[in-house]
């Protein structure tokens, strides 16, 4: 792979700035690069690269000219497929769903245009992005960079495949679970969940956010720049605020207290790998001053059960109610676990709904004592390419989220940042989360982490 598709988003800008390379010169190198290699990644759902093309050496003219028509003229962009995008049909991952061009763009796909990307592709996902995978009944089935037999996670999972293989350096996901640092987790990348809210979305859901997913956390606080600017149609957003997000200087993190949690509390236990490397990051946090305070997990079987409950009935509700032809086309295991939620009756599904407040206060209780929290992203490192989850089990389909779920309950951000590599080569995830609305400080600290950590110098080659 040529080192100009191992060029940040910020290197990138200063390469046009300064007139070293053009647009046209970079995706010159990328697009055979994705097309050679998609065939066997499946990360990219309606990818044109002749529009791509014609784009960049639009581009390139304006560049030359020295008028931008924003501060991401000719910089690459993939979006997460359920981020719509005017006049691309939005399949939700399924082949049940009919192919309706979508009428506007989202809030996030908004803010990368008028900020001057160019859109590589969107990017693929499970169906109803249900799960942490790259099965897909309409999508081909995603893999992951690293190794090529395992899974990215998800749902972001074409766009984890696609930041680790380097389409590009800028992706977006969406996470209401974990979607963004589940996958950010499994293929070495930056994937950050700010505060709920921050970044406006549509459609809104509780938890649900978009979030950047990069190579490093500069090009992170980039994206930030841009996709957390205001949009009127996110009841849930908050107010507009001036965040500097590329203000790293002088982090320290002496005196900070820094929990750091091994068990969840519930769900999978985690390999002793990727705990070794968590703990090796927070002992790297002790030796410049910072106090490690182990803390027990926050989310218990009742609330992880309950959550079970009312997606299921919410995702039945959904699935139920489409012609018998194209409910079978639905994944079978996302239609085996969401006709669970058909035998759950009122009162539970209001039971399970309420598990987000009691969620939601135990994080906040853990949080009285500390300025942040370590934990893994992943209790494991990898699994089968072609499985559903994890367990590949509809019947515990949420066991390996038990990390991440509850910082969207309680809409505090969260950070998955690579801290490490199995003896097999696959990527560690270090989560960092911060109290509610400290999402600069959290983008900081993992900056701090990450320039003692040093870069990933050994991305995967596709092609």
């Amino acid at each position: 792979m040529s080192s100009l598709l191992d060029l940040s988003a910020v290197d990138l800008m200063a390469a046009y700035e300064a007139k070293t390379l053009s647009p046209s010169e970079y995706f010159a190198e990328l697009l055979p690069y994705v097309e050679a290699s998609e065939p066997r990644l499946g990360a990219l759902y309606a990818f044109d690269p002749d529009r791509v093309r014609l784009e960049a050496e639009a581009a390139t003219e304006r560049l030359a000219k020295g008028r931008p028509n924003g501060p991401l003229d000719g910089v690459p962009v993939t979006l997460k497929e359920l981020i719509a995008t005017e006049g691309l049909p939005v399949p939700l991952g399924t082949a049940a769903s009919p192919l309706v061009p979508a009428t506007a763009d989202a809030p996030p796909a908004a803010r990368m245009r008028e900020a001057g990307a160019i859109l590589l592709a969107k990017t693929t996902v499970p169906d109803y992005g249900m799960l942490s995978s790259g099965l897909s009944s309409f999508h081909t089935l995603a893999r992951n960079p690293w190794n090529l037999a395992c899974n990215p996670g998800g749902s972001s999972a074409g766009a984890a495949a696609a930041g680790a293989a380097g389409y590009g350096p800028l992706h977006v996901g969406t996470d209401i679970g974990g979607s963004v640092r589940l996958p950010a987790g499994w293929c070495g990348l930056v994937g950050f969940k700010p505060s709920l809210g921050r970044i406006p979305i549509d459609p809104y859901y509780v938890g649900r956010c978009a979030g950047p997913m990069t190579r490093t956390v500069a090009d992170a606080a980039l994206m930030m720049r841009f996709l957390a600017l205001p949009d009127p149609r996110d009841a849930t957003s908050l107010p507009p605020e001036d965040i500097a997000w590329s203000s790293f200087a002088g982090t320290s993190v002496k005196g900070l207290r820094l929990g750091l949690m091994r068990d969840a509390g519930c769900g999978m236990a985690v390999e002793e790998e990727v705990w070794d490397a968590v703990l090796a990051a927070a002992h790297l946090f002790a030796g410049e001053g910072a106090e490690i305070i182990a803390v027990p997990g926050v989310l218990t079987r009742a609330m992880l059960d309950g959550l079970d409950d009312f997606w299921s009935v919410r995702s039945w509700d959904e699935i139920s109610a489409l012609p018998g032809e194209r409910r079978e086309k639905v994944l079978p295991y996302i239609r085996a676990w969401a006709e669970r939620g058909s035998a759950v009756d009122g009162a539970r599904a209001v039971r399970g709904f309420n598990q987000t407040f009691a969620i939601r206060q135990a994080c906040a209780s853990l949080f009285t004592e500390l300025d942040f929290l370590f934990t893994p992203t992943n209790p494991i490192a990898a699994f089968p390419a072609d499985w559903a989850s994890p367990l590949n089990d509809p019947e515990r389909p949420f066991e390996h989220i038990a990390f991440t779920v509850p910082w969207n309950m309680s809409e505090q951000p969260a950070l998955s940042i690579n801290c490490g590599f199995t003896k097999g080569g696959m990527p560690i995830g270090l989560q960092i989360v911060g109290r509610r609305f400290a999402d600069l400080d959290v983008l900081r600290l993992a900056r701090f982490y990450e320039e003692r950590r040093g870069p990933i110098t050994h991305w995967p080659k596709m092609a």
